[in-house]
């Protein structure tokens, strides 16, 4: 049976998106907590470095906190 790998470099994306709101990790994580998701902070940190596929919920989540639209994350990737 083949693992699922990580989905391109989306993780670099919402890093970027991250910093520019000008969020920590812990803020972005703790934001996440308010809204109902429970997400640690090493697996936010797998996600932002690509170790870790991201959920939809958390995905629709970051889209909320960042003020972004769904194209801003997956802006730059290759097909």
């Amino acid at each position: 049976m083949q693992k699922i790998r990580p989905d391109m470099d989306i993780g670099s994306n919402i890093q970027e998106l991250r910093k520019e709101a000008k969020l920590t990790q812990d803020q972005v994580i703790a934001k996440m907590h308010l809204m109902g998701l429970e997400i640690s902070k090493s697996t936010y940190a797998k996600i932002e470095t690509n170790r870790m596929n991201i959920r939809v919920s958390e995905l629709v989540a970051l889209k909320n906190i960042f003020h972004a639209s769904f194209n801003d994350f997956f802006d730059n990737l290759d097909l």
